[in-house]
């Protein structure tokens, strides 16, 4: 499978790609424009992929929602392959662009508007995420993604990953977990406090599934002084836990990275995977790395 990140032009379609096309519109707004153009090519191309699938029946014996799934994650990777070489839509929005007179602005709004394209989900096929306001994800984002970029570089994994993971725990920060005093624990992974960890910890009540079935416990949580403090120690969990080699390994497949952890046993919930790479996939997180 092609990945986005290798390519010369990343895309706004691949979630990793978007703090980098961010930063870019700041620094060269040139090649950033160039990006989002390619960008809205891709989404294009999808669209006619898309379209041309529904034309044909693909309810045979051998379909399923399985392969339609891959089928969806297929044309996209399709669609950002042929947009790297162009088709000349890219070249065309480039003329119109350019002579605007905030170029970062035009790269917000290409970028902003390939995203919400009804004809671009995520790769997994899921509905886009709609769990968060815009707003809170820009200011969830605009205030994590320092650390994150930070463990990050020890990891290998995506900045917009652990961001994401750090989402679906936290609920966008509002579920945050906290003292009964309500001080804020800084725990945002809901990182338990085991028999090995000599730190602050904080009682609260979380939901984990015996067998499948959803029972409430009182559990012990780890406690932090900082986000970043508690990015580091997430970080270093992964990388240092055997059991979590596989998410350092798919640690820039958004599907690889939610199955890893599901595998690994991070949390009970047997629809986990699903519901990270709902949002490492959906349009609350993306908007907010536009911001």
């Amino acid at each position: 499978m092609i990945n986005p990140a290798n390519t010369a032009d990343n895309f706004a379609l691949d979630v990793q790609s978007l703090g980098d096309l961010r930063l870019k519109a700041r620094t060269d707004p040139d090649a950033a424009l160039k990006s989002a153009a390619q960008q809205f090519e891709a989404v294009f191309m999808n669209m006619m992929l898309k379209s041309m699938r529904d034309s044909v029946d693909q309810d045979g014996v051998f379909d399923s929602e399985q392969t339609k799934q891959f089928t969806a994650m297929l044309d996209q990777q399709l669609s950002q392959s042929l947009a790297s070489k162009g088709i000349g839509l890219a070249d065309v929005m480039l003329r119109q662009l350019k002579p605007k007179a905030a170029q970062e602005q035009a790269v917000a709004a290409a970028a902003s508007a390939a995203v919400a394209a009804p004809s671009a989900p995520g790769a997994s096929g899921l509905p886009l995420d709609k769990t968060a306001p815009p707003s809170r994800a820009s200011d969830f984002v605009n205030k994590l993604w320092p650390h994150a970029a930070a463990a990050s570089r020890t990891t290998g994994i995506s900045a917009h990953f652990m961001i994401g993971h750090a989402a679906l725990e936290s609920g966008w920060g509002k579920a945050e977990i906290r003292a009964a005093d309500g001080t804020p624990s800084h725990n945002l992974f809901g990182v338990k406090a085991g028999r090995g960890w000599t730190g602050a910890v904080v009682e609260a009540t979380t939901t984990e599934y015996v067998n499948g079935v959803a029972q409430k416990s009182v559990e012990k949580f780890r406690a932090y002084s900082s986000y970043a403090e508690g990015f580091k120690d997430y970080a270093s969990m992964l990388r240092n836990n055997p059991r979590y080699a596989a998410v350092i390994a798919s640690g820039n497949d958004a599907a690889g990275f939610s199955a890893g952890l599901q595998q690994a046993g991070y949390a009970t919930d047997p629809m986990y995977a699903e519901k990270l790479n709902r949002i490492l996939q959906g349009s609350a997180l993306r908007q907010g790395l536009i911001g």
